[in-house]
This record gives structure tokens, sequence and C-alpha cells, in this order.
């Protein structure tokens, strides 16, 4: 007689495919499998395969959940157009790329192997 399981087959979870979490999530199951092969969402592995369960996919949910960054009671204060011009040319220059805020000529590097190297 093989030993008895601690668990019934009703109080085991159900386990979805990738594939099903992308679908509740609106993403592709390849972000949903290369954030769980980074540790980077919770899962269950079963042998080579990536599953979740229902608990999985709620704290996925929360773990990229956004928060408003102000109140709505500082949004309303200032409107949209009302930043001062000194305001925007500080946050241009902030996006700006930094190749073009330095100064001087930019440099290739050189190459770290040719194409045809040989090995002695």
């Amino acid at each position: 007689m093989p030993p008895a399981l601690p668990h019934t087959a009703s109080t085991l979870p159900r386990l979805y495919l990738p594939e099903e979490i992308a679908e509740a999530l609106g993403c592709s199951a390849w972000w949903v499998k290369d954030r769980a092969r980074r540790s980077l969402i919770p899962h269950t592995r079963v042998g080579r395969a990536y599953r979740f369960t229902a608990e999985h996919l709620a704290e996925i949910v929360r773990l990229y959940e956004e928060r408003p960054t102000r109140s709505p009671d500082d949004a309303a204060a200032v409107p949209a157009g009302a930043t001062p011009p000194a305001a925007r040319a500080r946050v241009s220059q902030l996006r700006r790329p930094t190749a073009v805020l330095t100064t001087g000529r930019l440099r290739a590097r050189p190459p770290r192997r040719t194409q045809y190297e040989t090995v002695a």
C-alpha cells in the first residue's frame, strides 16, 4: 500500500500556466517566464516548468502596483500648465542625454578583438 499523501486532491491549489497568467495580466508569456526565471515574481517550479497559484497572481499584481506620487489636493492646487519656466528648463536639462552635456569630442574605443583573430 502506497503512503498516504498529507493533502487530498481537493486541498491542493490549482496551478496556472505562464500563458494563463500572461492573459490575466495582459502581457506576454515570455515576460512572465523571464520574470520567474530571474526570481522577480513569485512562482513554483514543477520540474523545469513554471507554475503559478492564485496567491502568486495576487502578489504579482501587488508587486507591480503603482501609487500616485502626489495627493489629489496637491494636484488640484497647481494647474497643469502652471509650471514656472525655470523649473521646466531644469527638467529639460535633466532629460537631455549625457553625451550632449559633456564637452569635448567623443572617440570610439578600439575593438577588444578582431573578427579573424587566431589563437596561438
